[in-house]
């Protein structure tokens, strides 16, 4: 049985980067991982052993290498820690998307599970709270840039609460109106929801309750692909493609992009 523990930072990233290889190409070979990790092709050699002989991938000289059931757990596991974090770091903390994405390669390594789930719930809150939302963040963000260290701008306070409260009072009024409930596969891409009810059992239902997927996650459409049999959406930092029929199983409330 392979453990996640005997796995170095490195040969997580090449884990990784087979992973994400997959995703665009289908199909690795050495040279890919070399070109990726801008590493020479006797180093690629020596992870994919070691990667081979614990478990985690299918791997042959000159064959196309492929991930096995624990690699692809254990690699969707590292890309949803760099995910999270680089999310976290460009639009909560607003740092800039190219420094966000070294220092998430950094720390995903050292993320524990439960500090990973904590992470994307409090982004989860952040998202659908109405004391919160995205005019909160930004007003940190406004803060950082136009309030000098050490200094607690008291006087803006009043403004943000009076317009916290009619913040509020939008997103009641979008909260009453039923037309606001409906099901996830009638998103557009880029809409998020907040996920109500779920039914059905088996497959990628199954799947979503593995991975802690229920009632009040939120989830956003991410694509929905030309033959329109399917939707492609994230949620717990997890990328899913889901059938139609699948979709048509989950019901959602639309988060209001404009009472956030």
């Amino acid at each position: 049985m392979a453990k996640h523990d005997t796995l170095s930072a490195s040969l997580e990233d090449y884990l990784e980067a087979i992973f994400h290889i997959i995703a665009e190409k289908q199909a690795v070979r050495g040279k890919d991982i070399a070109k990726r990790l801008n590493v020479n092709n006797s180093s690629v050699t020596g992870a994919l052993r070691v990667l081979a002989e614990k478990g985690f991938i299918n791997y042959a000289p000159y064959d196309v290498i492929t991930l096995t059931t624990e690699g692809t757990r254990l690699a969707e596991d590292i890309a949803r820690k760099h995910e999270a974090l680089r999310d976290f770091f460009v639009n909560v903390l607003y740092i800039d998307e190219s420094e966000a994405e070294d220092v998430a390669c950094k720390m995903e390594h050292a993320l524990s599970r439960i500090i990973l789930d904590r992470l994307i719930r409090f982004m989860e809150f952040v998202e659908s709270c109405p004391r919160s939302g995205e005019n909160w963040v930004k007003e940190f963000r406004n803060h950082c840039e136009k309030i000098p260290d050490n200094t607690v701008p008291y006087e803006n306070c009043e403004i943000c609460i009076s317009r916290c409260l009619d913040d509020m009072k939008k997103k009641k009024e979008h909260l009453d109106d039923e037309s606001q409930e409906t099901f996830l596969g009638k998103l557009a891409p880029g809409q998020k929801g907040k996920i109500l009810k779920i039914k059905g059992r088996g497959g990628i239902i199954s799947r979503m309750a593995e991975i802690g997927v229920s009632p009040g996650s939120i989830i956003e459409v991410e694509s929905v692909p030309p033959a329109g049999g399917s939707i492609d959406v994230k949620v717990k930092g997890y990328h899913l493609t889901l059938r139609k029929d699948e979709a048509s199983k989950i019901t959602v409330e639309v988060i209001c992009p404009g009472c956030s």
